[in-house]
């Protein structure tokens, strides 16, 4: 066995660098320093699984139930990991399988590398058995999508793959592989892409753009931050929590950027956007410098556009130049990495206080308390409500969990609710919303973060997109942690159907299984809590185990997630009941 200098590893049992192109796919993974695989074989891929074969012992390969599963761990295991997760499938559907993923990942920024079989070069364009113009498909949903034809191709393409899935803004990128350069021989030869002609994922910060920031800055007597998924993949949590302290900013966590500062940080408010909390809505209308970092103006976040925050001035740090200006017109625009531009910003901010801006924040704070908060969290009787169960599980992790929820009102109620004391403790689909999402996630997150407490929390439905994954969670053994909120309904949109269609509720109650027998079915230990009284210790004991756990939970069949914004409403207009 040859030992390699660069990776003071096992590469391959090969004698010689002539290898096959299905060789040279494991060969270039280890490269990239690849230890964890999620994949389906099929036909297509099978040259690529027969040489995985030999490299066991450097690669996990995990078998997933379908190929979205796949995609879904891959993600998971990118954002606890912050590098590319990878999937390996077959051709047809095994590729098509993989786009909501993909999607999902495009949406959310988050790098995945995914291979594809395909038939043959000379079958292609023939309506071949599994054949499927699997560029053409996923180009729209991926930064970028290659099809391989020939072996010699193989080390320029990967590493230019997971160049670009993990650089700029990172997202997906999807390599379809014929079958013939599986079999095809080549003199291996890897070099990482240390650049791309055209391809320039960095811009850097400009100085004048930097001083004009820090003016913006300085001059402001009610300014607000909203910290978005970009500060967590640049890792500037910590110039970010310099800023704010020195300069005594309110910020506000988007969806995805929860867990950047402690929830608990004097200068943290909560969260934005339809269901965040009072005082970060009410008061963009107030603020006087809006100041947006890594975040994109979505519109769950903004609610009516020409309704946020129309007084403020605006500036906006962002390494992707097609977000500045797509949304809100900036006064300053920084097209930087958030890192990089927040450090060359902090020497020029400077220190103030400012106790009567952040005492509005607390006093809306306290209203939101009274009204929704203690409601949600502190019941006294009556059914068990999703707060409360975030709130206990938050107190018994110390804020430390990764958490995954899926989506719908649960999510909400994760976000709200959980107190992040740690950083990188969060991973939920945002952009795309893909029911479905959380139970492979976790798995991928458990992957990333062996060491830590990794808990998905997911509504009876989403459960059922997904829960099939159940069996990669048996198979591998790892300890994920699985809390079902079960209200019986689909229960965002129950809620909008009460609240905005007269309680038409049209295809939302569902009739569901039982899935403490599923689970168990699948040699998982499963607990149904009905009882109030039973939550503390069946959550201790979930907490506890060293093997996967599901507790299901039953909460309350019509409770209500608030504050809300109404669609078509500014934010500034959000209702606490």
């Amino acid at each position: 066995m040859n030992i390699d200098p660069k990776t003071n590893g096992v590469l391959t049992p090969a004698t010689t660098n002539r290898i096959s192109g299905a060789e040279a796919i494991v060969r270039c993974l280890i490269e990239e320093g690849v230890d964890v695989l999620f994949g389906y074989p099929g036909g297509a891929i099978m040259p690529v699984y027969d040489a995985l074969y030999d490299y066991q012992d450097q690669i996990n390969h995990v078998l997933v139930r379908h190929e979205q599963g796949a995609s879904h761990a891959a993600e998971g295991y990118a954002r606890i990991k912050k590098k590319p997760g990878v999937c390996l499938v077959t051709s047809g559907p095994g590729a098509t399988n993989l786009v909501t993923g993909l999607a999902d990942a495009l949406m959310d920024s988050t790098p995945i590398v995914c291979i594809s079989g395909q038939v043959p070069r000379d079958l292609l364009g023939t309506d071949a058995f599994q054949e499927t113009d699997v560029v053409g498909v996923t180009m729209p949903v991926t930064k970028w999508s290659y099809q391989i034809t020939k072996a010699a191709e193989i080390p320029i393409v990967m590493a230019k793959a997971f160049y670009i899935a993990n650089t700029g803004r990172p997202g997906p990128v999807m390599i379809d592989l014929t079958k013939n350069a599986q079999f095809e021989m080549l003199d291996f030869e890897y070099h990482r892409a240390p650049r791309i002609f055209s391809y320039w994922p960095t811009p850097k910060a400009k100085a004048e753009d930097i001083e004009a920031a820090a003016k913006l800055i300085n001059e402001a007597k009610k300014p607000y931050l909203l910290c978005g998924h970009g500060v967590l993949i640049s890792g500037a949590q910590a110039e970010l929590t310099e800023l704010i302290e020195k300069a005594s900013i309110p910020t506000a966590c988007t969806l995805q950027g929860l867990s950047a500062i402690p929830t608990d940080h004097p200068m943290c408010v909560g969260m934005p956007g339809m269901h965040g909390n009072y005082g970060p809505n009410l008061l963009s209308s107030e603020c006087d410098v809006l100041i947006a970092v890594g975040m994109r103006f979505d519109d769950r976040i903004t609610g009516r556009v020409d309704k946020f925050a129309p007084q403020a001035k605006v500036l906006h740090i962002e390494i992707d130049p097609a977000e500045i200006d797509k949304i809100m017109k900036t006064t300053v625009a920084i097209n930087a990495d958030a890192k990089e531009a927040l450090k060359r910003l902090i020497p020029l901010v400077e220190q103030r206080e400012r106790p009567a801006w952040l005492a509005q924040y607390a006093e809306c704070a306290a209203i939101e308390k009274e009204k929704i908060i203690d409601r949600d969290t502190l019941p006294k009787e009556g059914a068990i409500k999703m707060g409360e169960v975030v709130k206990l599980l938050s107190d018994k992790t110390e804020g430390k969990a990764v958490i995954v929820p899926d989506v719908g009102q649960h999510q909400m109620a994760a976000a709200r609710y959980y107190n992040y004391t740690e950083t990188d403790g969060w991973a939920t689909s945002g952009g795309l919303g893909t029911m479905g999402y959380a139970l492979p996630a976790a798995l991928g997150c458990k992957f990333a973060a062996p060491n830590r407490e990794v808990v998905a929390i997911i509504g009876d439905g989403s459960f059922q997109m997904n829960l099939q994954e159940l069996g990669t969670i048996m198979q591998t053994g790892l300890p994920v942690k699985i809390i079902i909120l079960n209200n019986n309904f689909l229960g965002m949109v129950r809620q909008w159907q009460q609240l905005f269609f007269d309680r038409r509720y049209s295809s939302v109650e569902l009739q569901n299984p039982d899935f403490c027998k599923i689970a168990e079915g699948f040699s998982i230990k499963a607990v149904r809590v009905s009882e109030r009284t039973d939550l503390d210790g069946v959550m201790q004991q979930m907490l506890d185990s060293k093997e996967p756990f599901l507790m299901e939970v039953m909460v309350e069949k019509e409770e209500n997630v608030f504050p809300m914004v109404p669609s078509g409403a500014g934010v500034a207009e959000v209702r606490l009941e």
